[in-house]
């Protein structure tokens, strides 16, 4: 099928949803499962972005915004942040084996929109090859970007042709030419040296380690890490600190069966439980009408806050105070407060500037609206099938929603190591 004829499709559909009247909306939305729910707000993301930039065409169909108090850096940068970002969220999906369910074709879909992106985005010959070249927020979305090949190899990396493999490999491994401020941003290098490693091409093993070790001095507590010397009280632990930790953990110490000889605190198991405390923190976030608190700098990244549960419950690693149905109900609470009408996107079906609806003037100096496609790192558990228990499992009343109907619920309590 032909792109313009998806999207016309796809946008008489949803004109069509919108003209229903209330009662037939409130019934269609009371028979969609939560799984289709999650499916159909994760293909509404991403299909504008792969659906362009799969033919090279993203950069001249994307509607950019800036906040209006950009820093005046190239803004191409929007386009890296868009893609790097999305996929991060996207991979382990598109990771399923092909099905002929509606999901499923949604799903096939996108994969072979992704496949052909990713190799645009290293061709210097198509109109989407990327600004891997200059600025150093490059560093920062190509981390996004190896993040997905980690998350989805087989499914995302190995069908790439060689080229199109040398090329990434030689981007990056330019992005060295960045010296990363002593924030989480030590993480984005650390993430793009772990997948070198893991594709079998030489890798800067200080960079990985120093990073490690400087993001486990900044450990603070009761599972939150601080984003450089001084602490701040924001989203990063949910946004980098602690997937891209754990992550570049992993594939460094092998699964937690080795250890850093040089840097012994650096523990993948310790990691995982601060992950879990992180995640009991969450989920209490999570109001009773499926809002959370709105505080700290990027807020404009959405539902990007909930990546630490997205990646408990993919990953198998939710522990016993976070039941499947309770993570899933709570997450489904949020989604659909968030992404449940249309004031989320501009007209070319892009994500708008905001946190709920057009808000611009909430950006940081460094926001685009290709920066907010983090929102997708809540989207994580997609990467388990329909029959697994976080879909199957009957939905559960969360924290804040048992303890605000007065209903009992477990007494919190502070991690110590």
């Amino acid at each position: 099928m032909k792109i313009s004829m998806y999207v016309g499709l796809l946008l008489t559909t949803l004109l069509l949803m919108s003209m229903q009247p209330a009662s037939a909306k409130n019934k269609q939305e009371k028979e969609i499962s939560d799984r289709e729910l999650w499916c159909n707000t994760l293909y509404r993301m991403a299909a504008p972005v792969l659906s362009n930039m799969s033919e090279g065409k993203l950069q001249e169909k994307m509607q950019v915004e800036l906040s209006p108090t950009w820093d005046g850096r190239d803004q191409k940068v929007t386009y890296m942040e868009c893609f790097g970002r999305l996929m991060a969220g996207l991979a382990p999906w598109l990771s399923l084996p092909d099905d002929d369910t509606t999901e499923g074709k949604q799903r096939r879909q996108l994969r072979e929109w992704a496949l052909k992106s990713y190799a645009q985005a290293v061709d210097p010959q198509s109109k989407d090859y990327l600004l891997w070249r200059k600025e150093g927020q490059p560093l920062v979305d190509a981390a996004y970007v190896a993040e997905s090949f980690l998350r989805g190899f087989d499914a995302l990396w190995v069908p790439l042709d060689s080229l199109t493999k040398q090329r990434y490999m030689e981007e990056f491994t330019q992005l060295r030419r960045v010296d990363p401020p002593y924030t989480n941003w030590l993480l984005f290098s650390s993430t793009i040296e772990c997948f070198l490693r893991k594709a079998g091409a030489q890798s800067d093993t200080y960079r990985i380690v120093s990073s490690l070790r400087k993001i486990e001095e900044w450990y603070v507590g009761d599972g939150w890490y601080s984003d450089g010397p001084g602490f701040a009280f924001d989203y990063y632990n949910s946004f980098v600190l602690h997937p891209m930790y754990v992550e570049c953990l992993e594939i460094f110490t092998n699964g937690g069966k080795n250890r850093i000889w040089n840097a012994p605190d650096c523990s993948y198991e310790r990691a995982q439980k601060r992950l879990q405390r992180f995640g009991m923190i969450l989920e209490r976030f999570i109001s009773p009408e499926g809002t959370f608190p709105v505080f700290g700098r990027s807020i404009t990244y959405r539902t990007g806050t909930l990546q630490p549960l997205a990646l408990l419950a993919w990953r198998g690693w939710l522990p016993k105070e976070l039941p499947n149905g309770q993570v899933r109900a709570a997450m489904t609470a949020v989604i659909q407060r968030m992404f449940g009408d249309d004031r989320n996107f501009n007209a070319g079906g892009f994500l708008t500037l905001g946190f709920n609806g057009s808000q611009p003037n909430i950006s940081d100096w460094y926001t685009n609206n290709g920066s907010l496609y983090m929102a997708s790192l809540a989207f994580l558990p997609l990467g388990l099938p329909a029959d697994h228990p976080f879909w199957t499992d009957a939905p559960l009343p969360w924290t804040s929603k048992k303890a605000w109907e007065g209903k009992d619920f477990p007494k919190d309590h502070a991690y110590y190591e």
